[in-house]
């Protein structure tokens, strides 16, 4: 591969002047053996480089562990990508953003109760250097000046909208070119904080969805020369629980590209591709009310969530092809999908049916957090004993972030972390009840000053004004079903109730699983889990890869915190990302 030059007039390549044609796709939102043909469609929209940031937190989920394995698999990426003839744009962090589960810094960080993020803080930095000593040992082969498909590296990300550190900065860029990466490096902010999130002899991109020219002349007054270069152009946008699906009109975002670049900048979509936030992999935004964002990273992508083009994607290759060569082959087609209606789930699991399935529980005198139980994600059910009867006043210093609240099994209550207002009244029978909290962590905060987002029962935990005596911590992570013990019924069970059924595919092929009258949890098909639901909307169905689909036998369980309407799921060709606003 050839490689990247940075000059005053420009990019070049091999000395011959190039604009970078990118386009956002990231490996961990994309089934592994799909990742061919989203590349393979990226280059016939006309682009020449793809886009990934890493995210350190699915690789290390602990500290003592690394995986580069199934969708984890970098190098194989990497490897597909030049097999396309794409270059590659690597933003490995250590922190991405990306609407990803704490912007992509692993929670065990928060177990350190004096952790700063994205700061100079000892232990912060210690982590990082391990980090990258796993990271790049398996990244430096791809990069350009080996041979390998990757031109460039991004350093931090947006640290403008953060802080002003330029120590954190620097730290982190010797700390790359200590390991041996050699390529350049570059930063990307919004207009407003480029001076602040840039480095003096890195070079300096800018992000944005409209105003071309105000953008450029804010790169340019930080930077008199050099490529000008929009590294998040937001074609799209990305939606959050309880709001409405959000589009840019194709024309719209065509006419801005246009005009960036007619302005001579090189561009990288985001996203080209925007996939799915599998499992329980989002993030969310809080400033000053947290947001969790859904499962559908869709974005109103050139390619949406299946991996079909829209009409945004031959929108973009009409604009790029008048500024450079169009593809030979034409634009893809739309790949084949798989419905089948009335899947019936007639075999449950209540959750809280046998304990000593689930794990062993911390017993102490608080609720312990999730990242002081070494848990990322899922849920953390607490439980203790209440033994005066009558009125009682449950009162949280916070919950993060939903918790359901039941007294001897049966639900009296939620608490969501958005109401801010953390009390519920119930009363207790004679003779006492066992009082239980299962609290869900929909996702940590990925932007701003509220990145130290600790989850399960935070703070002060009283009943009727007093602490209780002893508290049983225990986790959920929910990343094996096996323990569960199913049976047949005919009656459903109100939750939380995982419930299992099976069903006959013809094919393997993409579909969406469509949950009318359930209400919220979490869907597996074939123990792949495909991520939240709530019909609290806007996203109303699961988007199924192709691969997790069998010809033959299938298997979907959905874990219903709540109750439903109904016994069935369907299969449908069509996703349904809820009502649209622009």
């Amino acid at each position: 591969m050839a490689i990247l030059d940075i000059t005053d007039d420009g990019f070049q390549l091999d000395g011959e002047p190039f604009r970078i044609l990118s386009g956002g796709l990231h490996y961990f939102r994309v089934h592994p053996e799909q990742w061919a043909d989203r590349l393979h469609k990226a280059r016939l929209m006309g682009l020449n480089t793809v886009d990934t940031y890493v995210p350190w937190n699915l690789h290390a989920p602990r500290r003592d562990v690394f995986g580069l394995d199934g969708i984890l698999d970098l190098p194989r990426f990497l490897e597909l990508a030049a097999a396309e003839g794409l270059h590659v744009l690597l933003r490995p962090g250590p922190y991405i953003c990306a609407e990803w589960e704490g912007g992509g810094l692993p929670s065990w960080l928060l177990a350190d109760p004096t952790m700063e993020l994205r700061t100079t803080h000892p232990g912060f930095l210690a982590a990082v250097d391990e980090y990258l000593d796993r990271l790049l040992p398996a990244v430096l082969p791809y990069l350009a000046t080996r041979g390998g498909p990757v031109l460039a590296v991004q350093l931090e990300n947006e640290y403008g909208a953060f802080g002003e550190d330029a120590g954190y900065l620097t730290r982190l860029a010797q700390a790359l070119v200590k390991r041996g990466v050699d390529v350049p490096l570059f930063t990307s902010d919004q207009p407003g904080d480029l001076a602040r999130g840039g480095l003096d002899g890195v070079l300096r991109t800018v992000n944005f969805g409209s105003g071309v020219a105000r953008g450029l002349a804010a790169l340019r007054a930080q930077q008199p020369a050099g490529p000008l270069m929009c590294t998040e152009f937001w074609n799209g946008w990305f939606d959050r629980w309880g709001g409405k699906h959000t589009v840019r009109p194709p024309a719209d975002a065509a006419r801005t590209l246009d005009e960036l670049l007619s302005a001579g900048a090189s561009v990288n979509f985001y996203m080209f591709h925007g996939g799915t936030n599998f499992g329980f992999t989002n993030g969310a935004n809080d400033k000053g009310n947290y947001r969790a964002t859904i499962t559908s990273y869709d974005y109103d992508a050139p390619l949406d969530e299946a991996g079909d083009p829209t009409p945004k994607y031959e929108a973009f290759r009409t604009v790029i092809a008048r500024h450079s060569a169009e593809p030979a082959e034409p634009v893809p087609v739309r790949s084949p999908k798989f419905a089948l209606s009335g899947i019936e789930l007639t075999e449950q699991a209540p959750l809280f049916a046998d304990f000593d399935a689930l794990g062993t529980p911390v017993v102490g005198d608080r609720p312990l957090t999730m990242e002081e139980l070494g848990q990322d994600f899922g849920f953390v059910l607490y439980t203790t004993r209440l033994q005066t009867p009558g009125p009682t006043r449950l009162a949280v210093g916070a919950v993060r972030d939903r918790a359901q609240v039941f007294l001897d099994g049966q639900p009296v209550g939620v608490l969501e972390r958005e109401n801010h207002e953390h009390t519920l009244t119930f009363t207790v029978p004679p003779g006492g009840a066992e009082l239980r909290v299962l609290v869900e962590n929909q996702g940590r905060v990925n932007y701003g000053v509220a990145l130290h987002d600790r989850k399960g029962l935070i703070g002060p935990v009283t009943l009727n004004g007093a602490a209780a005596d002893t508290w049983s911590s225990l986790p959920l992570p929910l990343l094996d079903l096996t323990p569960f013990n199913f049976a047949h019924t005919d009656v459903p069970t109100p939750g939380p109730v995982l419930h299992r059924g099976t069903f006959h595919a013809d094919l393997a092929a993409d579909s969406h699983l469509h949950l009318d009258g359930w209400t919220k949890g979490n869907a597996w098909i074939n123990g792949f889990n495909l991520g939240r639901y709530w019909s609290r909307g806007p996203q109303l169905s699961l988007y199924v890869p192709a691969p997790v689909l069998r010809a033959g036998a299938n298997e979907v369980v959905l874990l219903e915190l709540h109750g439903s309407t109904s016994q069935t799921v369907d299969l449908r060709e069509d996703s349904d990302l809820g009502p649209t606003e622009e």
